[in-house]
C-alpha cells in the first residue's frame, strides 16, 4: 500500500507515520504535505497513492480546497479536530475519519476499513458540499479553558487570552495579565473553536487576539509584523500568505 501523509504540525505527521508503520511495515510513505498549495502541486506531478491520510485544517485553508483544484482519484482517511456536523457529513458520505489526537487502535481499524472497501472513491461534489457545510457552520464559540496546576484546576475566559503559541509540539495560552498555561489542544483545534472575529491564525506556530496587537509593522513588500501586549519574547510575523487575509481581518475587526 503506497500512502500520502497531509499534516502541517511536524509532530503530528510525525507521530502518523510511526503509527501506520506500527500496523504495516510494509506500508510505503510517499511524502508528506504540509498545506493545499504543496499538496495540488504534488497530485499534478506524480502518481496517485492508494490512500491519502489528509487533516482538515493545513496551514493555508482547508484541505477541501484540494478537492477543487485537482481531481483525487483515491480514498481518503481524514484527521480532524471537528466533531458535530463535519463527522455527521463524513458519515454519510462513507468517508472515514479519525478525531485528533489520533490513537493507534482508531487508526488500525480505519486502515482495516480501507482495506475492506478498496477503490472507494470519494466523489468531488460531495466533497464541496462538505466544504460548504463547514464553513457555513454556526458552531459554538469555546467561552472559557480549564488547565490543571499543580493540584489545581484553573479556569480563565477566553476572553483574558492575547495569544496563543505552539512551540516544539506544545501549545500554550498567553494571557493579557502575563501568566502563561500549557494547553492539551493544537492551535488546528483552537482555531476552529474561538471566535475568528476576535482570533487570527498568522502563521503556523501563532494565533492572535485582535486586542493584544498595540502595532502593525509593514516588514517587507510582503510581510507584516507585529508588537503585542504582552511581549512575547519573538519576532512576530504575519505569514506570506496569510497577509491579505489578516489585513481583511483587522479591518472588519476594528469597526
Amino acid at each position: 500500500m503506497k500512502v500520502v501523509i497531509i499534516e502541517d504540525e511536524a509532530l503530528a505527521a510525525e507521530q502518523l507515520k510511526e503509527m501506520i508503520l506500527e500496523y504495516d511495515r510494509d506500508i510505503q510513505i510517499l511524502d508528506v504535505l504540509e498545506s493545499v498549495e504543496e499538496s495540488v502541486e504534488w497530485f499534478r506531478r506524480n502518481t496517485h497513492p492508494d490512500l491519502i491520510l489528509l487533516d482538515i485544517q493545513l496551514e493555508d485553508d482547508l484541505s477541501f480546497v484540494i478537492f477543487e483544484k485537482v481531481e483525487i482519484r483515491c480514498p481518503v482517511i481524514f484527521t480532524t479536530a471537528y466533531d458535530e456536523y463535519a463527522i455527521r457529513a463524513f458519515k454519510l458520505r462513507s468517508i472515514d475519519y479519525l478525531l485528533k489526537p489520533v490513537v493507534q487502535e482508531e487508526l488500525n481499524a480505519a486502515l482495516r476499513k480501507y482495506l475492506e472497501m478498496t477503490g472507494s472513491v470519494p466523489r468531488q461534489e460531495d466533497i464541496r458540499q462538505i466544504l460548504d457545510q463547514i464553513r457555513a457552520g454556526n458552531k459554538p464559540r469555546r467561552e472559557r479553558f480549564s488547565v490543571k496546576v499543580g493540584q489545581k484546576i484553573k479556569t480563565f475566559r477566553t476572553a483574558e487570552v492575547a495569544w496563543f503559541i505552539s512551540e516544539s509540539g506544545y501549545t500554550s495560552a498567553r494571557l493579557k495579565d502575563g501568566k502563561s498555561y500549557d494547553l492539551d489542544l493544537s492551535l488546528d483545534s483552537l482555531e476552529g473553536e474561538v471566535d475568528p472575529a476576535e482570533f487570527f491564525r498568522i502563521n503556523r506556530k501563532m494565533l492572535v487576539s485582535l486586542q493584544s496587537i498595540r502595532e502593525v509593522h509593514i516588514y517587507s513588500s510582503s510581510r507584516l509584523k507585529l508588537d503585542l501586549l504582552p511581549d512575547p519574547g519573538l519576532e512576530v510575523l504575519v505569514s506570506i500568505d496569510r497577509v491579505t487575509g489578516f489585513k481583511q481581518w483587522l479591518d472588519d475587526g476594528r469597526h
